[in-house]
């Protein structure tokens, strides 16, 4: 479910996107995190997302949260991160156009989320529906993550999928985008 920031995006050009993956891309990978005062930037994250702002390219983020299947946190919890993560990057002048996550595990405990998904990671169906959202220049566009299965979601959906190795996101992220 994105934090819903699209009421005028179907009045919008079309542009390249970049998905970035959340939690070893954008914040350091704590493990389940959905605390504000957990979370933590990647170096470079807030301006990476500014610099995919000023090249014109949508910046969307894709996660799975599988600690709600698990029970270890809700749906709320996800929205009140991405609303404070939204706030953060607007104080730098930074925008996330949208925040999709997939909460389903097939192993999860809450019975509602325990599920197989095409929304899932390596699923595409996250990038997929942002795709269908946005009026996306896909030919332009790709997907940043720190795993495997961020990347095999980037081939399912028809993008390529860069390998974000830790570091500078930013001095990673301007090259992708001509800039660098």
């Amino acid at each position: 479910m994105p934090l819903d920031r699209t009421s005028s995006a179907n009045d919008q050009a079309v542009r390249p996107a970049i998905f970035f993956d959340r939690d070893g891309v954008l914040n350091f990978d704590t493990d389940y995190l959905f605390e504000i005062d957990k979370f933590v930037w990647i170096d470079g994250a807030i301006e990476a997302v500014k610099a995919a702002n000023e090249a014109r390219y949508f910046a969307l983020v894709i996660t799975n949260q599988s600690g709600v299947a698990k029970g270890l946190y809700e749906e709320t919890d996800i929205h009140r991160l991405h609303y404070w993560m939204a706030r953060e990057l607007e104080a730098q002048g930074a925008r996330i156009d949208a925040f999709e996550y997939c909460p389903f595990h097939p192993d999860g405990c809450i019975e509602r989320y325990r599920r197989i998904s095409e929304h899932r990671k390596p699923q595409p169906g996250m990038i997929i529906d942002l795709l269908n959202k946005f009026p996306v220049d896909a030919s332009r566009s790709f997907v940043v993550g720190d795993r495997p299965s961020d990347i095999e979601a980037a081939r399912a959906a028809g993008l390529p999928g860069h390998a974000f190795p830790g570091g500078n996101l930013r001095d990673f992220v301007l090259p992708l985008l001509g800039n660098g």
